[in-house]
């Protein structure tokens, strides 16, 4: 089995999570599917984390997908692949359901489930040199429905379907006029860019991030909105942040919220 890790490194409330497997541009392992989703788990339970960086190790890239080479050993038949699938499906979900903001840094490639990662995340931002794509039929693979939900969701099905269809990898331009990428910076930039987002956001009152990001996955579901779920829009009313927030506002001052 082949080898990689996931890395977490906190500065204050920002947490960076970190694909670690540059020799083979990150590609993840099956131990490291099983590791992301245990420490997104992990700081999904944490009301201290106010924003979560993703990025790969290295510059080349932010991750190439699933290892390949573990296709011998772990995802040679139906049953194996139903096993191996089942295991990159539990960490899209947790990727998706995790309650704090989530901003993918993405240099160099970001191709199938790299992609797939990314477009579960709630920003991205890349370099000039980013590439990406979903080239498994060149492989003879489909992209699962719960592998696909994130792109369709996030590019549209006309875009998703162009994407699997031709698996034409392009580059950070075009990825941006898909809808794939929020930003487009110098490669250079695309660290800075990143945590001063990070930054941004986490200034903010965290507990209005998630329900921010909790009401846009709502509003994604056709489901008429129930008045319990409209009546959640006005909880924020009671917090102690937004009494902190609006006084800030009053007297010119930079609000310290307390996530209360």
């Amino acid at each position: 089995m082949t080898g990689g890790e996931v890395l977490s490194e906190r500065d204050g409330d920002i947490v960076t999570v970190t694909l670690n497997a540059p020799e083979r541009l990150n590609a993840l392992s099956l131990p490291m599917w099983q590791g992301l989703e245990a420490e997104i788990a992990r700081l999904d339970a944490d009301d201290s984390v106010r924003c979560i960086v993703l990025r790969g190790a290295g510059d080349k890239a932010f991750a190439a997908g699933a290892d390949i080479a573990e296709f011998e050993t772990e995802r040679f038949d139906v049953k194996s692949a139903r096993t191996y699938g089942h295991a990159m499906h539990s960490v899209l979900a947790a990727l998706t359901g995790c309650r704090h903001p989530m901003v993918a840094m993405i240099n160099g490639a970001c191709v199938g489930g790299g992609l797939e990662i990314a477009a579960v995340c709630d920003m991205r931002i890349c370099g000039e040199g980013s590439r990406f794509g979903v080239p498994v039929k060149n492989l003879g693979l489909v992209v699962a429905y719960n592998e696909m939900r994130g792109l369709v969701n996030l590019a549209g099905p006309a875009v998703a379907l162009e994407i699997v269809l031709e698996g034409r990898i392009f580059g950070a331009q075009e990825a941006k006029e898909k809808g794939l990428v929020n930003r487009v910076v110098a490669d250079e930039d695309v660290e800075q860019e990143t945590y001063d987002t990070a930054k941004r956001i986490a200034d903010g009152a965290p507990m209005v991030a998630r329900w921010h990001k909790k009401f846009v996955h709502r509003l994604m579901d056709p489901t008429p909105v129930s008045a319990e779920e409209d009546d959640e829009s006005y909880a924020c009313f009671g917090t102690e942040d937004f009494q902190i927030g609006y006084r800030a506002f009053l007297n010119k001052e930079k609000p310290q919220f307390k996530g209360q």
